[in-house]
């Protein structure tokens, strides 16, 4: 258990096995941020990978100043796991398909109402409501694979013979407008806690956390609908976002970068799309800053995928995986982005937070179908 958590410096924590492959500019990143000014701690994830400046799998926590750049443009990006009434015994991968057509175009008067029902309406990008966007989101139906422990997921309403449905997805043009505008006004020197100016940017975070949510949940009921199937919400957990927390009786600021939330309940930790997803128990602990892993992690920049691969598969080939399921990406750039290769095995991440006695393992969830988009993304 003590190799999981290492300790890299009096502010810096690591949670990763000595055999977990983290990249080095990702390691300089946690420390370049634990110089920022208020902040107190620094942990990264198994799934630690460089970003724009500041590392991605990792949680913060400083006093006296928060940082919009630390939580990124993508405020509110998370996952909901919908429960549904599809049998899995006869769910076949292009009959699914076929029924779900294309999810990328904007709401139809049909789905406006609800829209207006679960995001302000006074909110801007509304444009982009229910649809999931480019990058690593995606919305899968899986099949429970295997039961860990069978009570908590019955406790949860999954049902080993029903799919399941994961929606991973954010504010979409919202939280990108909210950062670049507080760039703009203030670069990355963060907020002064108590200023008139972290108050307004709270009131604009916290409304693009209520579109985020808003958009999981119209991704899930428009692919439930376009399935004819029902389904209700298990869980819903952002990954990128800031919070008011207090550690080791210090009163401040948690921030998660593509980070779980360990304090919040049951959660899904997705590898790739062609990889499995845990369904787990979060444990929550200091020394992670009550933060998990989010996914699997990249391995590969986006910038190199294509050339690693695209003599070895056709954007066809990437479309089938080795689990039999299929994926939905006619962005033949981005296919080869978020091609499985390019991701850490999702079972090394959730080893590393076994080892670490962060997570209980509850199920494990095997895709069947990937939708990423059809190519005409708003």
């Amino acid at each position: 258990m003590g190799n999981c958590i290492q300790t890299l410096s009096e502010r810096v924590t690591l949670i990763a096995s000595d055999e977990t492959w983290i990249e080095g500019n990702a390691i300089q990143q946690l420390h370049t941020t634990a110089e920022l000014a208020g902040m107190r701690r620094v942990a990264g994830m198994p799934d630690l990978h460089p970003g724009r400046g500041y590392p991605v799998g990792a949680a913060f926590f400083s006093t006296g100043r928060l940082y919009p750049a630390l939580i990124g443009g993508d405020i509110g990006c998370g996952m909901a796991l919908w429960s549904t009434d599809v049998d899995a015994r006869k769910a076949a991968p292009d009959k699914l398909e076929r029924k779900l057509g294309n999810l990328d175009a904007q709401l139809d008067d049909r789905w406006q109402a609800l829209a207006s029902e679960l995001a302000p309406a006074d909110v801007g990008y509304r444009q982009a409501l229910g649809t999931i966007g480019g990058g690593n989101h995606f919305a899968e139906l899986q099949r429970i694979d295997e039961i860990h422990d069978p009570e908590a997921v019955a406790a949860l309403q999954l049902d080993v013979k029903r799919l399941v449905l994961l929606v991973h997805s954010g504010s979409r043009g919202l939280g990108g407008a909210i950062l670049q505008d507080h760039i703009h006004r203030h670069g990355h020197a963060g907020l002064a806690q108590g200023s008139a100016d972290c108050t307004a940017y709270l009131a604009q975070h916290d409304g693009a956390l209520r579109y985020a949510e808003a958009n999981r949940q119209l991704i899930a009921r428009r692919m439930l609908d376009r399935l004819g199937a029902k389904g209700e919400q298990v869980l819903d957990v952002h990954h990128n976002l800031v919070t008011p927390s207090v550690i080791q009786g210090e009163a401040g600021w948690l921030h998660r970068k593509g980070a779980t939330p360990s304090d919040a309940g049951p959660v899904v930790i997705p590898g790739s799309r062609g990889d499995f997803s845990y369904l787990v128990a979060p444990i929550p602990g200091e020394a992670s800053l009550y933060s998990l892993a989010h996914g699997a992690g990249r391995k590969w920049m986006r910038s190199e995928c294509k050339d690693r691969l695209f003599k070895r598969y056709t954007p066809a080939q990437l479309g089938r995986t080795k689990l039999g399921s299929h994926v939905i990406c006619q962005d033949k750039q981005l296919i080869y982005e978020e091609a499985p290769e390019a991701y850490k095995p999702v079972d090394s991440i959730i080893d590393s937070l076994q080892q670490a006695g962060l997570v209980t393992v509850l199920a494990r969830l095997r895709p069947v179908l990937t939708y990423k988009t059809r190519g005409g993304c708003c």
